[in-house]
């Protein structure tokens, strides 16, 4: 049984703009939202250090209300970014995120990796699944920007 989910995009951006998609609020709340769902600014908080908390609230597109909390947990600028996060604020077993850039040809190529200790291989494939709609949505948030 696999225990993580990994997904590999390269972006036609620079290490540092790709990095900061993670550690910026409004880029974070931009990409983490997608284009179906909104992340209001005023439900989000973003304390960026090791250690330090995130919040958000995404609100889907039948009304429902995801309240998310995550922490970061190791902050390399700006080649890696780990962070936890999970979607049932009252539980503290977080689902750490371990995002890796390099410069390549052309761009960055950015590696997420989400351990899943357990999980069956539906939430594997439905949370793969999301994290591609999160990087394709990053990867339009970085065309609209000057590199």
């Amino acid at each position: 049984m696999t225990d993580s989910v990994t997904v590999v995009r390269t972006f036609d951006a620079p290490q540092d703009l790709v990095y900061s998609m993670f550690v910026t609020p409004e880029y974070f709340a931009t990409w983490f939202g997608t284009d179906q769902v909104d992340v209001p600014m005023d439900t989000f908080e973003m304390d960026v250090r090791v250690g330090g908390q995130w919040r958000a609230v995404m609100h889907l597109p039948d009304g429902t209300l995801k309240h998310w909390v995550g922490s970061f947990l190791e902050l390399d600028p700006p080649h890696r970014v780990v962070f936890d996060l999970t979607d049932e604020p009252d539980n503290p077993d977080r689902a750490p995120v371990t995002v890796t850039l390099r410069p390549v040809d052309g761009g960055t190529e950015l590696t997420l990796v989400q351990q899943t200790p357990g999980w069956p291989a539906e939430g594997r494939a439905a949370l793969e699944h999301g994290y591609n709609a999160f990087l394709d949505s990053m990867g339009r948030l970085l065309d609209r920007l000057p590199a």
